[in-house]
Formats: C-alpha cells, structure tokens, sequence
C-alpha cells in the first residue's frame, strides 16, 4: 500500500515522503490517525506542486539548522549529576538531562529530537541532535560530579 505521510512518523519517514507499508498498519493505523493519506495519482500531483513551492523556504531551514548546528558544536555541555560509589551515578542521565542542559545555554531543542546512550557513569558521551531532517549533529557532553 502506497501512502503520503502527513506528519514525521518514527522509523517509516519525514512529512511528505511516499511510503509504501503493509495494508493493515496503512489502514487501521495511519490512515485513521490522521498520519497518512492515500498515494492516488491527484494527491501525488498536488504533493509534487507543494514540494515544488517549498523548496526555497526548506534551503532556508537548512541554512539556519547549519548555522545553529555550528553554534551548538561550540558549546561545553556539563550535566551536572549525583555520583554514588566510584564514578557511578545514582540514577541516569538521558536526553531530558541534555535538552535541559542545552536550554541552560540557549539553545532551545526538544527533547524528542535527542538521541542519547542511557548514561550511568561520569564520562565525556555523545548526543545525536535531528535539528532538521537532514541536518544530524553528533553533541558531545560530560558528565561531573553535582558539587
């Protein structure tokens, strides 16, 4: 079944691609969620005329999730956290911990476009960053000891 994608959906594909998936997850998941809507040749037509329109505002998105890319890159993240034993933290830190942290030195980014390892130990780790959907940013945090 071939379907447009209304809206992002995890591990299938961005708003506006053409997905093809199994008859039963397109009809009784997508298609009433409001996820997706059928791929006949008209809506194809109309999607081909809409991402024609748009692709000078998505080079402009891309320039500013470069740019802020660069600004981020710069930054020193430190999550501060409660260590027990060792270097061992006492629960964990997670990409709440580091949207938080990112929020600290204003860059607001949700944090359901942070990908993070869970983390339990004190350490330097990597964060993967979606700030568009083909700008990926690999994050590097470290995790101290709360004073």
């Amino acid at each position: 079944m071939e379907l447009i994608l209304k809206q992002d959906v995890d591990n299938l594909g961005f708003k506006d691609d053409v997905v093809t998936v199994k008859n039963g997850y397109g009809r009784n998941f997508l298609i009433p969620t409001g996820h997706a809507v059928l791929a006949t040749k008209s809506a194809k037509k109309v999607l081909e005329e809409t991402l024609k329109q748009r692709a000078y505002k998505e080079a402009k998105e891309v320039e500013e999730a470069n740019r802020v890319a660069g600004t981020m890159k710069a930054l020193e993240i430190k999550i501060a956290a409660k260590v027990g034993t060792g270097d061992k933290l006492f629960g964990s830190v997670n990409n709440i911990d580091v949207a938080a942290a990112l929020a600290k030195e204003g860059q607001e980014i949700d944090k359901k476009y942070i990908t993070v390892t869970t983390v339990k130990r004190l350490g330097k780790y990597n964060a993967t960053v979606r700030l568009h959907r083909s700008v990926n940013i690999d994050l590097e945090f470290e995790v101290v000891a709360q004073a």
